[in-house]
């Protein structure tokens, strides 16, 4: 493919990622995946550099773009060697006009910046839109983080977590002999001090209340040597099927999983009332702490999703609390750095709950009001807010 090929591939793709962004589509890797089966004439370099030139425009907008074409003529006038791209040959890109603007620059749309919590300063936001590293987690069940250090080349230990692995560029790890064995998984650091707060032990009973495709249960069940029982639970039915080929591979047996009905999550769990030892609420949020890694996902948010986003959360906690028994915990959990579904859930849950709020025991993060928020900038994981609560003896 030619340069000006290759522009306009990136703005043929950045459309799709554009709509999908608006009409909640597909994530922008899966766009850029499928758009590359239906093109074999593209090689591996071609594949890579439409890719760059993708997520570098997308990093770059904080707003979300009117067109590809806005998005990659911004891009462009800040590198000028990309505007050989638009020559306007064959299968290139159109030659920019004088009165075509382009994509501004930025953050965030600015009313999602207001919203961040205080401790995420201004000075911060930018690492937001890093590039993030590869994180793994050491399989307790298949070995030790030393074992699987020396399986991974080029892997470091992780700053914070006594199970983590980290590779300083994405690779292909799942065509790795330690992932196929179980030694390893893929799991931000984050993540991990999330798991390792719940303080998950052989026996007990714990509830993943939402646990999407099953990355922290399967911690969980690596914490508790596999003894006990752990409900995976979701209302997403192609989400939870992902866990069962995990399980095996992971060589878990512990984990139960439970399909629920949005709305009706209390009858289907009726029978586990007052008798789990830790329930985790890894609650749906707005994603801002993954930017990293989607960094498309800035421009899904609207007051609106926002609002339904953060009722849906309160309505998990209570759930949730009600499924502890005395001395049972409770651990709240968004990828999220806005207030309103950090600190702002954290105390509205503890002011209308009989829960007593505990401090988030943890290697990374600053204190947040009632919880704990790691970051990129401050703490290299992905943006995360926790907090805990234990019901009374």
């Amino acid at each position: 493919m030619t340069p000006a090929a290759r522009t306009q591939a990136a703005i043929e793709l950045l459309d799709e990622i554009i709509v999908a962004a608006r009409e909640s589509g597909a994530a922008a890797d899966t766009i850029v995946a499928r758009y590359f089966r239906t093109r074999r004439y593209a090689g591996a370099k071609d594949r890579r550099a439409v890719r760059d030139l993708v997520f570098r425009a997308v990093r770059r907008a904080g707003e979300r773009p009117a067109s590809g074409r806005a998005a990659m003529i911004g891009l462009a006038r800040e590198d000028p060697a990309l505007l050989a791209g638009f020559d306007g040959s064959a299968h290139g890109a159109a030659p920019i006009q004088e009165d075509e603007s382009g994509a501004e620059a930025g953050i965030a749309p600015a009313w999602l910046v207001s919203r961040f919590d205080p401790l995420v300063t201004a000075d911060e936001l930018p690492a937001l839109l890093e590039r993030a590293p590869l994180d793994l987690r050491a399989n307790r069940l298949r070995g030790t983080r030393e074992a699987a250090l020396d399986a991974v080349e080029g892997a470091v230990a992780t700053p914070h977590s006594p199970i983590g692995l980290r590779l300083a560029e994405a690779t292909k790890v799942e065509d790795s002999q330690a992932w196929h064995s179980g030694l390893v998984e893929v799991q931000d650091e984050g993540s991990q001090l999330i798991c390792l707060a719940c303080g998950a032990a052989p026996g007990m009973l714990v509830i993943d209340l939402c646990a999407g495709a099953g990355g922290k249960t399967l911690a969980l069940a690596g914490e508790m040597a596999d003894q006990g029982r752990i409900l995976a639970c979701d209302t997403d039915r192609g989400r939870l099927s992902r866990i069962a080929p995990r399980l095996g591979r992971a060589g878990v047996s512990a984990v139960e999983t439970r399909l629920l009905d949005p709305g009706r999550e209390a009858a289907a769990l009726e029978d586990l009332a007052g008798a789990a030892d830790i329930v985790l609420v890894d609650a749906p949020c707005s994603g801002t702490g993954t930017w990293r890694r989607n960094p498309e996902t800035r421009w899904r948010v609207t007051p609106e999703r926002l609002d339904r986003l953060t009722k849906l959360q309160a309505h998990l906690l209570d759930l949730g609390g009600a499924l502890l028994k005395p001395g049972g915990l409770l651990v709240y959990a968004v990828c999220s750095l806005l207030s309103e579904e950090g600190r702002d859930q954290a105390e509205a849950m503890s002011a209308r709950s009989s829960l007593v709020p505990e401090p988030v025991l943890m290697a990374a993060g600053r204190v947040a009001g009632p919880g704990r928020l790691l970051g990129p900038a401050h703490d290299g994981t992905d943006g995360f807010f926790v907090a805990r609560w234990h019901r009374p003896c």
